[in-house]
């Protein structure tokens, strides 16, 4: 009975089904996500300026960075854990998740007082506006003091997924969102805390949600695989070694593509603050194209890495085109909405006849990465499903820096198109996994691959 709870076999059943109802509860968790990030925008452009606005986007491309490093890890802890259930074999998630935990927890500390202590050179290398450094700053430092909180919570996420349970994380986050927006209001909209108030609501909202998901697993412990008593925090060789090998070139690969995001920046912060704004929004609609994606991309990952745990090549084979037909109608939905109304979706951000002047140039740039997504997402799904570490770092490689970097450069500098050609060089560049994950599934080379847990 205790099982049906925390582990679900993603092995049997309907595809297509199964798929959907781990799916839908890790868009919600995106959607919830999402609007709580989007309530900083919305909220800091009202009551602030477009300065906050670009306060916000600075200091969040620096947040993203360190959070696509601790990700990594907690993705390689999905994989591991859904290969050991398909494969059967639940007496070894006690030392997996063990070693998971602490390494995490170390990783989280070191790189928040790192972060904290380094925020402001970061930003002088960003070029950060000057009317928004003071804002960057106080949101970046803040942010990364909470870092334990936030890496927390997406640890113990990823391994419930990775046992088939995608509900309590939504459960978890959605009382995170009201608790985020409430907090927004609080301490922009009454205490006026600005951008410093956008971060502090984030931290405590992720810090409820990590205190809510360890209560958790710890009251289900039994069932949940980790005993939570002192000695099992140990770190462990073996599992240690697997986290690190699938965990270095996850990290790679987001961090490249967080660094090559942050060169990007770099070259589109001295444009001013309005062009600043204007990028930090865009980032925020990739968001809402990310609620799909990154669903069906976690989803898709869980599935395929129980199934191929299990020997279940052609399930594998199944949830690769469904994730690709999802996220297609889905992305191709909001690229239609954005060239249709683009001055209507950038005015619920910021409403300065600046900013609306500039979202019609915005508006192809992204549905350009809007579509891209519907290429990323299968792959990313594949790749982490097999626990494929030589794709995901060759692909930090070529994206992050051949392609985002390269496009950047040539579009940008080389033929003088400004800070459009900053934009599009960026986005094109995320379709570097279509290129190169497509043939090899096509192929079959991936049903070589060997599994984890065997």
């Amino acid at each position: 009975m205790a099982q049906k709870k925390l582990m679900r076999d993603l092995t049997v059943g309907r595809l297509t089904p199964v798929l959907l109802q781990f799916a839908i509860p890790v868009m919600l968790s995106n959607l919830l996500q999402t609007a709580y990030n989007m309530a900083d925008m919305v909220i800091v452009g009202k009551y602030v300026s477009s300065a906050g606005l670009s306060a916000v986007s600075v200091g969040g491309d620096v947040m993203h960075f360190y959070m696509f490093l601790g990700m990594g890890f907690a993705t390689a802890g999905q994989i591991m854990i859904s290969q050991y259930v398909g494969a059967g074999k639940r007496a070894a998630l006690n030392e997996v998740i063990g070693t998971l935990f602490s390494f995490v927890f170390l990783l989280a500390a070191g790189l928040g007082i790192v972060g904290a202590l380094t925020a402001g050179p970061f930003l002088d290398l960003l070029n950060a506006p000057p009317e928004s450094r003071d804002g960057a700053l106080a949101y970046t430092v803040c942010s990364c003091l909470g870092m334990v909180f936030i890496f927390g919570y997406n640890t113990f996420a990823s391994v419930l997924r990775g046992m088939g349970d995608s509900r309590h994380p939504m459960i978890f986050i959605c009382l995170a969102a009201v608790l985020n927006i409430v907090l927004d209001l609080l301490f922009i909209a009454v205490l006026r805390l600005e951008a410093f108030g956008a971060a502090l609501a984030t931290v405590m909202s992720q810090g409820v949600s990590f205190l809510l998901c360890l209560i958790y697993l710890y009251r289900n412990r039994e069932d949940f695989g980790f005993d939570f008593r002192l000695r099992s925090f140990r770190i462990s060789r073996g599992p240690l070694g697997t986290v690190l090998r699938l965990g270095i070139p996850i990290a790679i690969q987001s961090s490249a593509g967080s660094i090559s995001t942050l060169f990007v920046s770099s070259f589109v912060n001295p444009y001013g603050v309005v062009t600043s704004a204007v990028s930090g929004i865009g980032a925020k609609l990739n968001s809402i194209a990310l609620i799909v994606a990154n669903a069906m991309n976690v989803s898709g990952a869980a599935v395929i890495g129980q199934n191929f745990g299990a020997g279940r090549l052609d399930r594998v084979r199944g949830v690769f085109f469904r994730v690709f037909l999802v996220d297609l109608a889905f992305v191709s939905t909001l690229s239609i909405l954005m060239l249709s109304f683009p001055e209507f979706i950038f005015g619920l951000f910021d409403s300065s006849a600046a900013v609306l002047a500039m979202a019609p140039l915005y508006a192809p740039v992204a549905a350009i990465s809007f579509m891209g997504f519907a290429f990323r997402s299968p792959s990313l799904a594949l790749i982490n499903g097999l626990g494929h570490s030589k794709i995901n770092f060759l692909m930090g490689i070529i994206e992050g820096f051949v392609l985002r970097i390269g496009l950047t450069l040539l579009l940008g500098v080389v033929l003088d198109l400004g800070v459009q050609g900053f934009w599009y060089g960026s986005v094109i560049a995320s379709y570097g996994y279509g290129i190169v994950v497509f043939p090899y599934f096509f192929s079959g080379q991936w049903k070589k691959k060997k599994s984890i847990a065997r």
